[in-house]
């Protein structure tokens, strides 16, 4: 059976915890910070998320090797 390629936009947009959960940094913190947020928010999106749902499923079909040990 051939490699699998893996999705090089997907590889610099998400990382695989020690517990295999998909880390990824959260939208809304590149402009317009100064009105229409508050502080609290900003200070959320800074946190990475932890996706869940089935858009696990579809990561992790994009990186094949993510979890593979001997890296």
């Amino acid at each position: 059976m051939p490699k699998l390629k893996t999705n090089r936009a997907a590889a610099k947009r998400f990382k695989i915890t020690k517990k295999g959960k998909i880390k990824y940094k959260k939208a809304g913190l590149r402009h317009l910070l100064t009105t229409g947020k508050t502080k609290k928010r900003k200070r959320q999106l800074r946190q990475a998320g932890i996706l869940s749902g089935p858009d696990v499923k579809k990561v992790k079909r994009l990186l094949p090797y993510a979890g593979v040990a001997g890296k």
